[in-house]
């Protein structure tokens, strides 16, 4: 596993819409554990493929219940509202506060291939939205209704603007 580099707003990549991954083969499966070392060095509870420089469709989270896995996640359904802040490894030291759907299902392809279907609520609902949103070149600051909301922080001093 390998470490990669996290790119940040303004790289294009990340307002790309991502390309469908055609079929689970060694170098994805390589891809998503290099992901996961990633993410969790960052530390982040989600990450997807854009923001490392690799235009597919693949995104990882960890919100402490184990790792999820989805390669083409496609959400199905969503139901309820709910308002989060919400920050990114892509947007360092901005959060803001974006509405969500407050439950989903996913369905999608596990790191081995096989079809799988999460049905996620709360903070986890909230994580996979996000990281599906960096599938279609969308970062979690276009979703923000109110921009005097956004909070800039910087190590040992928060900021409101």
């Amino acid at each position: 596993m390998a470490a990669l580099k996290i790119l940040t707003d303004g790289n294009p990549i990340l307002r790309k819409k991502a390309r469908s991954v055609a079929k689970v083969m060694p170098e994805i499966k390589k891809l998503i554990d290099d992901m996961e070392e990633t993410m969790r060095l960052a530390p982040g509870v989600g990450l997807a493929a854009p923001q490392v420089g690799i235009s597919q469709r693949i995104i990882i989270a960890d919100v402490g219940q184990g790792l999820v896995v989805l390669v083409n996640p496609k959400i199905q359904k969503k139901s309820g509202k709910c308002m989060f802040y919400e920050g990114c490894l892509s947007v360092p030291g901005v959060e803001g506060q974006v509405e969500r759907s407050e439950k989903v299902l996913v369905k999608g392809l596990d790191k081995s291939g096989d079809p799988v279907c999460i049905e996620a609520e709360g903070y986890l609902a909230v994580v996979l939205q996000h990281e599906i949103d960096h599938l279609d070149g969308v970062l979690f600051v276009d979703r923000i209704k109110d921009p005097s909301r956004i909070k800039h922080r910087t190590p040992g001093k928060d900021e409101t603007i």
